[in-house]
């Protein structure tokens, strides 16, 4: 699962090799618990041990660690990421299996550093550990096919060393994930730079705050604007959704799964950036046109000598300084015209939308005021 600040992806160049792919903590624990269960069974440890991934493939693992005792095996894994910047990289993911009784199923448990679920919304209901359900389903599919009758009988608690503090890096908390990571994968496959876990947390946001009844949620592009959209509408952290650069990724979703308003935060940059119709806000996607900030200043009736000035500035926040040194609103500008790219995101749902733009030291730099995203013969049957 992916840091709060995403990094910047090495560049790229004819002669710089391709990313190289990891596995996801969910394939590492498949992995472990197969080898565990096969020692539970044999008394052995299949070393390397192969795995089947939803999408086809066998990768092999080697183990890191085994231990034999009454009645339960451990198995670990060594998690490769790849060229991902996974905080879960490195870190160790042991299994250990148990017999259960006859008929029971497999039972899934947290150990050390796997985190429990709290809160209601998420795809696993409060009270249980944090092994998503494809996770589930690698785990349960490999222990039934080494199973003599096809259906394991079996406890399996995962545990990941350090994953408490390495916690801390991740948005569990917010998502009322307690006590450690979550074990993810919906492939088993890590692609480099993709994001996934974010999207995934930003996703799991939404969910449970509407599970837990907010009405109001506000995505921000990073920890100066989430600190003044928290304060300027004393919002709980229940209702602030990390979205980073991936505001297209967010409004995707809660056009989906709407909820009653909907404020976007964030600093002139990166709203001017969806000013500009773009919905992925990294650098990496390109700078604000200064060009076409200008022009929205003459077409505004700004006066003459700022949209010159706006076209020379070296960043976005000069071009702001200029505009307010002109006593020229370009922030209200900005924040209507990101309005109307995140509304058309939105467009459907029966949802009212702001856009505030702060500066790095959270002042109110512009805004959109809430307004319904459709009109009301638009409001039913969102695709």
């Amino acid at each position: 699962m992916l840091p709060r600040v995403e990094p910047e992806p090495p560049a790229e160049a004819a002669s710089v090799p391709p990313l190289r792919r990891g596995w996801t903590t969910g394939a590492c624990a498949t992995a472990a618990a197969k080898a565990a269960y096969a020692a539970l069974l044999t008394g052995d440890f299949p070393d390397p041990i192969s795995i089947h991934l939803p999408g086809g493939e066998e990768p092999a693992f080697a183990l890191a660690e085994t231990n034999l005792g009454e009645g339960s095996a451990t198995a670990a894994v060594v998690k490769d990421a790849g060229d991902d910047p996974d905080v879960t990289h490195g870190a160790l993911i042991r299994v250990t299996v148990r017999h259960a009784a006859p008929g029971s199923g497999i039972q899934f448990r947290a150990g050390p550093g796997v985190g429990t679920v709290t809160r209601p919304g998420l795809p696993l209901p409060p009270g249980e550990p944090a092994i998503n359900p494809v996770p589930r389903r690698m785990i349960t599919a490999a222990l039934d096919a080494l199973a003599p009758n096809g259906a394991a009988d079996a406890v399996v608690e995962v545990s990941i060393p350090g994953g408490e503090v390495l916690a801390e890096r991740t948005l569990n908390g917010r998502l009322g994930i307690l006590g450690g990571l979550s074990v993810l994968g919906t492939t088993g496959i890590v692609v480099p730079y993709s994001c996934s876990a974010w999207i995934h947390s930003i996703h799991r946001g939404i969910d449970v705050a509407r599970a837990t009844g907010l009405t109001h949620l506000a995505g921000a592009t990073g920890s100066s604007s989430e600190a003044a959209v928290r304060a300027h509408h004393g919002l709980t952290e229940a209702a602030l959704i990390d979205m980073g650069d991936f505001v297209g990724g967010m409004l995707k979703y809660l056009r989906r799964h709407p909820v009653e308003r909907v404020t976007v935060a964030g600093g002139v940059a990166k709203i001017t950036k969806l000013a500009q119709g773009r919905l992925d806000l990294h650098s990496k996607r390109g700078s604000a046109d200064l060009d076409a900030l200008a022009a929205l200043a003459a077409e505004l009736a700004a006066p003459d000598a700022l949209p010159a000035a706006i076209r020379a500035s070296n960043t976005v926040a000069e071009a702001f300084n200029h505009a307010a040194a002109a006593g020229f609103a370009l922030g209200d500008a900005v924040a209507l015209r990101a309005w109307e790219t995140a509304a058309h995101v939105l467009l459907g749902a029966d949802t009212q939308l702001e856009v505030l733009i702060f500066d790095r030291e959270g002042r109110p730099m512009g805004q959109a005021p809430f307004r319904h995203v459709s009109p009301p013969s638009a409001r039913d049957g969102v695709a």
